[in-house]
């Protein structure tokens, strides 16, 4: 077990004198670079600048206590905490402000984040896991300012079940549970609910994470007092303080941003709480100042009186450091020894200025140079086109005027120049074409690749295999497929386990993990609070770390609580590190068609455009759910998978092969042959609609029905259109609100299908009310499709076709 810095602390006055001196110097780089940073928006360099100044030392403290394999779960202020550990450089810092897109030279996003947002690459080219317990980790930041804290339980969770979980590969995430996650949030952010749901289950949990509030006083122009119930957050936090020899609660710790030798001990003491006792740990960082503000998008003289503006150039913390450090000696074996001379710090303030302005020219002159290389390539042909077409001078003319030259503007003077000479064939317009296509498929990698995974393990990649039945294949409850398959699935992957409401003791509400938890145990089949944004947030930093977990959220409708998770942070991950972190987690629910507002819900089009970089997974019964469960594990990209309410004690055939048969993402299933009509639909609803099918049969009517089952990613070899193209009629049955998934299908059958080319009829959507439904089972049957709704409006289609052999219904 690695050693914590509390216990490290015998060294010589030297080494001593060499770490502070240290720091200064990284202090005095880190405030340069938020200087110079402002300053390049300001001259229109940059688009937006936000940076971490009168942070420095807190972050310098929180830096001397992270190791190797511990995991940061951060906010857009740290860059001197990233700075320290090796995260950032001064040119990777200035290649994120200036939106460079390479990965070399903006290792945290490749230019698809603003500036400030940090993350470490776990991941390697091929998408396998590095090694991350050889390396200081930064899961990937987002803008949303308490959106990190629900990961962030994940992160930390992770520690305490690596104690009791190994598997083949484990040690590349973890050293017997030795690590500790770090958070950062600002004191105004801690208002959100996200903290306190977080903090709330970390103190049940006891898990090894300390989190820093960096308390500046304001929430942007907001002061703290009209923040929160009290305006010491500390104060408010008091009743989450432990009690000795019990096993909830947190450690509280509070120390003054300015006070380098106290955030020290600060931060020493809470690395051995969170190390050794698996204790979450509070440091509440205060009097913290902000000297250029919030942002570059406005002055904090606006909202700050002069007494507080004068307070803050008082106590600037790089400024009281020096202080300090200028009034330091000791006296050793009868010398006196001090750590620095004035003449020595000023050296440092002006090499620190000097590495910072170099830094910052060489990340400029990299990220011009690649948009000159694309301005050399194209320009010379377009000028070649001049003589063939007087609007091209125009054009080149007025793109020479641009003072900066960005790639928008290569790009869209190319494509004018292409469209001013479209009637042109000639072989330089045809070489410019070349050109273009290619690298346009540069920047397309650039800006719009890796929403979803590009390894071997990506989703659409693994194989189908069919379940197996036999005379021995029993019907049984819906339930018992997925319990069994569960069982297996557990068996198999000793890296899975499963936590949510209900999902321990009892085996979840409908019994499809009975018996589990006294099977595999209570670390690997949990049971969680009420507290469905931290259920997902455990799933993200669980799987960050290597783990699969399944995340269970009780009900459907209740996944909207977990909505901003997904859309901000789940469903971006490898897009906004261009493939460089990951987090599989499986998001179980089950919802469709039971009873009452609040448990018969389908806000199926908020999750699939909020969503997308998830898989949206909508099995009709729970051996296909089983399927999908199989196809997910042996993938490395995240899902939700939905379940059918009313499927839990219907009759199924148990597949022989549990544990083994995939359900393929993307993929459709014709499910009921036809040629006169296709109904598509997915989920519950598709057994309304096969009901439908039978009787419109009765009445002359022929309908194929295709169940969705993948409604992201959608019918990846268009067969719908086949379908369509068979029939010459689409019906789209749903029970989402009009306008809702409903159009989402039938845009990709129309529009990236083209099946509109096979249409006799108009395109029908049938979906539920605009309302939630009404409760019992004629709630469901006025608020949602029924089986006479589908008839009915289907054969009317036919009316119009030939009203004498299909007489109207009313």
């Amino acid at each position: 077990m690695q050693s914590t810095y509390i216990e490290t602390q015998q060294v010589s006055f030297q080494d001593f004198k060499n770490s502070v001196i240290h720091d200064y110097r990284l202090g005095r780089i880190s405030r340069e670079m938020s200087y110079l940073g402002r300053r390049e928006v300001l001259t229109g360099k940059a688009k937006f600048g936000i940076f971490g100044d009168g942070k420095e030392l807190p972050q310098l403290a929180m830096a001397k206590v992270f190791r190797n394999g511990d995991f940061r779960s951060g906010y857009y202020r740290d860059q001197t905490f990233a700075l320290a550990i090796d995260a950032v450089s001064i040119e990777s810092f200035f290649a994120q402000l200036y939106a460079d897109t390479s990965v070399e030279r903006e290792p945290a996003s490749a230019g698809r984040q603003m500036n400030g947002h940090y993350a470490t690459r776990s991941l390697n080219e091929d998408g396998s896991w590095k090694d991350l317990t050889a390396q200081k980790n930064i899961s990937s930041d987002i803008s949303p300012t308490a959106g990190q804290m629900p990961r962030l339980l994940g992160l930390a969770q992770a520690s305490k079940i690596y104690r009791s979980v190994k598997f083949e590969g484990s040690e590349k995430f973890s050293k017997d549970g030795n690590e500790v996650a770090f958070g950062t949030i600002g004191d105004a952010s801690t208002a959100e609910g996200h903290f306190w749901e977080t903090l709330n289950a970390a103190c049940a949990l006891q898990v090894p994470m300390i989190v820093s509030i960096w308390d500046d006083g304001y929430g942007i122009s907001v002061p703290t007092q009209n923040q929160r119930a009290k305006a010491d957050i500390s104060e408010m936090l008091s009743g989450f303080q432990r009690n000795e020899d019990e096993k909830q609660g947190c450690e509280i710790i509070q120390v003054k941003a300015w006070d380098y030798p106290a955030l020290m001990e600060a931060y020493a003491k809470a690395e051995h709480f969170a190390r050794y006792e698996s204790v979450p740990v509070i440091i509440h960082v205060t009097e913290v100042t902000q000297p250029q503000g919030h942002s570059t998008s406005g002055s904090h003289e606006r909202y700050k009186s002069e007494d507080r503006l004068n307070w803050e150039s008082e106590f600037d913390g790089l400024l009281k450091f020096r202080e300090w450090i200028l009034d330091y000696n000791i006296e050793i074996e009868g010398r006196e020894e001090v750590l620095a001379t004035i003449e020595e710090l000023d050296s440092i303030d002006s090499e620190a200025k000097k590495l910072v302005k170099e830094g910052q020219k060489r990340a400029w002159e990299y990220y011009q140079n690649t948009i000159s290389e694309i301005k050399n390539k194209v320009l010379p042909m377009i000028e070649l086109l001049q003589n063939q077409n007087s609007e091209i001078g125009t054009l080149i003319e007025n793109f020479k005027k641009i003072i900066s030259v960005s790639k928008k503007d290569v790009f869209s003077l190319v494509r004018k120049s292409l469209l001013v000479t479209r009637t042109n064939h000639s072989s330089e317009r045809q070489q410019l074409q070349n050109i273009y296509n290619e690298i346009l498929k540069v920047e397309k990698d650039n800006y719009s690749s890796h929403l979803y995974s590009e390894s071997e393990w990506k989703a659409t990649n693994v194989k189908e295999i069919e379940p197996i039945f036999s005379e021995n294949s029993e019907d049984v409850d819906g339930r018992v497929v997925i319990r069994n398959n569960f069982d297996r699935i557990f068996e198999k992957y000793p890296e899975t386990l499963v936590f949510g409401e209900d999902a321990g003791n009892i085996g979840d509400v409908n019994q499809g993990l009975e018996g589990l938890q006294e099977k595999y145990g209570n670390v690997r089949i949990a049971d969680t609070g009420i507290r469905e944004a931290t259920i997902l947030g455990q799933g993200i930093g669980l799987a960050m770390r290597g783990l699969k977990p399944i995340a269970e959220i009780q009900y459907l409708d209740y996944i909207l609580y977990c909505l901003q998770g997904m859309s901000d942070d789940l469903a971006t991950v490898q897009y906004r590190t261009k493939g460089g972190q990951k987090a599989p987690v499986i998001i179980r629910t089950r919802g469709h068609r039971l009873e009452g507002v609040w448990h018969s819900g389908s806000p199926m089009a908020g999750i699939l455009n909020l969503s997308k970089g998830i898989n949206i997974l909508v099995p009709r019964s729970l051996t296909k759910a089983a399927g999908f469960y199989n196809t997910m594990l042996q993938s490395d990209e995240p899902a939700l998978i939905v379940e059918c309410l009313n499927g839990y004690r219907l009759k199924e055939k148990q597949p022989d092969n549990l544990g083994e048969f995939t359900v393929p993402v993307g993929k459709i299933e014709v499910t009921r042959e036809g040629k006169d009509v296709t109904l598509v639909t997915y989920g519950s609803t598709w057994r309304v609609v096969t009901e439908a099918a039978k009787e419109l049969e009765k009445l002359g009517i022929s309908a194929e029905v295709v169940d969705v089952q993948s409604l992201i990613p959608f019918d990846l070899t268009h067969e719908i259109a086949e379908s369509v193209k068979k029939t010459n009629r689409l019906v789209v049955i749903d029970e989402d609100v009009e306008g809702g998934t409903s159009a989402f299908i039938l845009q990709q059958i129309l529009e990236k299908q083209k099946a509109f080319r096979y249409l006799d009829s108009e395109p029908l959507t049938i979906a539920a009310k605009n309302h939630r439904p009404a409760y019992a089972s004629d709630g469901d049957y006025f608020s949602k499709p029924s089986a006479d709704d589908i008839v009915e409006k289907v054969y009317a289609m036919f009316n119009e076709l030939d009203p004498i052999k299909n007489p109207a219904i009313y």
